[in-house]
């Protein structure tokens, strides 16, 4: 492999605060800008379906806040990755999209990744666009749908939402490694650059992927318990049937 690409290699799994939050600066402009074009038309569509839904429903918007702030904590818990002195967390983005759909929770990705780069210095502006493609829409869409998938096929909701918070977590970080690896490689093969950039993820992305799937499916069957109205406004659960005597 080419000096170059090793050393930018090194570089990438070298910075903290990593992980999905790909560093200022590591991106080269052509990519950068590449992703940005990708992130724009699902901001610009969860902005309109959030405006939409607002209209339709004043609570809408502080439930969107609400999962904002969890989107943002969830993802500000940097755990060390052992092998390349670096960072993972979860993402918090498979139970927003549950909860409000995937594109609302692109937008909500968005807004928690920007705060994060411009005060904790988590990601960059440069890489806004790539963070967001990784943990917004692909997170997201992944969450989403197969969660919906699994509950049309009988699933519970428990094991539903499992299944949905790991592979959110586990997309993510397989996307992330894609950018990284087609960013970074200059004129190295690609294949075995993403290996390597996989490989330092193992230690940390399989148990922060069950322990992902773990909250999603435990907030949900929390809020079954707790507030199934919600549940049934945001259409993830279907109201039970009227059995109460005429």
């Amino acid at each position: 492999m080419p000096r170059i690409p090793l050393t930018l290699l090194l570089l990438t799994l070298a910075t903290p605060a990593y992980a999905m939050h790909i560093s200022e600066g590591i991106l080269p402009f052509g990519w950068a800008a590449l992703w940005f074009a990708v992130a724009a038309p699902f901001v610009a569509l969860g902005l309109k379906r959030l405006n939409k839904l607002a209209d339709d429903d004043l609570s809408f918007k502080p439930l969107v806040g609400l999962l904002a702030a969890v989107v943002f904590i969830i993802s500000c818990m940097p755990i060390p990755v052992p092998t390349a002195g670096t960072c993972s967390h979860p993402c918090g983005t498979g139970i927003a999209a549950i909860l409000v759909g995937p594109f609302v929770s692109v937008l909500i990705t968005a807004v928690a990744l920007l705060i994060q780069a411009l005060f904790m210095a988590h990601g960059g502006l440069s890489t806004w666009g790539a963070d967001i493609v990784s943990m917004g829409v692909v997170g997201s869409f992944t969450g989403y749908g197969l969660f919906r998938v699994l509950r049309g096929m009988g699933a519970s909701l428990g094991m539903a939402g499992f299944a949905a918070g790991l592979c959110t977590d586990w997309a993510t970080y397989l996307t992330t490694s894609v950018e990284l690896a087609t960013g970074v490689r200059g004129d190295a093969p690609f294949l075995p650059l993403l290996g390597r950039i996989i490989i330092a993820f193992i230690p940390t992305q399989l148990p922060l992927g069950i322990l992902e799937g773990a909250m999603t499916a435990g907030m949900l069957l929390l809020l079954s318990r707790k507030r199934p109205d919600l549940l049934v406004k945001m259409r993830v659960i279907r109201a039970a049937p009227d059995t109460s005597p005429l």
